[in-house]
């Protein structure tokens, strides 16, 4: 069975960084798209970002197009979110998930292994 485990949450500043990353624990994850995902109390989780299974095609919400890059490594079994200039509203639980296909989704429906999530917390 996939094990996704995400790493890299914490605590800053508004208007600093932090990079999350995650590890697949089976190779078949890097035939997959990849994608992120974040939830905070009382919202469903939504869509952060998502990257194809060679990095070709990304995918990126709205309110984080400019301020956050996904990519992916060499050997394509792990996935890395750059989040620079973060927000107080990018506060949440980060989940990394892997999707059924090749390609990335904004759907969860999409994605059938998730991880357990990564806390990040921005204060103002």
């Amino acid at each position: 069975q996939v094990q996704l485990m995400e790493s890299g949450g914490g605590s800053v500043q508004a208007g600093g960084s932090l990079t999350l990353s995650c590890g697949g624990s089976r190779r078949t994850t890097s035939n997959n798209g990849l994608g992120w995902f974040r939830q905070s109390p009382g919202k469903e989780r939504e869509f952060v970002a998502g990257i194809s299974w060679n990095g070709g095609n990304k995918l990126y919400a709205d309110s984080v197009k400019g301020r956050f890059t996904i990519s992916r490594s060499s050997d394509r079994n792990s996935a890395t979110l750059q989040m620079n200039n973060l927000k107080t509203d990018d506060t949440a639980l980060y989940f990394c998930a892997a999707a059924r296909s090749a390609v990335a989704s904004t759907s969860t429906s999409a994605y059938n292994y998730w991880g357990r999530g990564t806390q990040v917390t921005v204060s103002s």
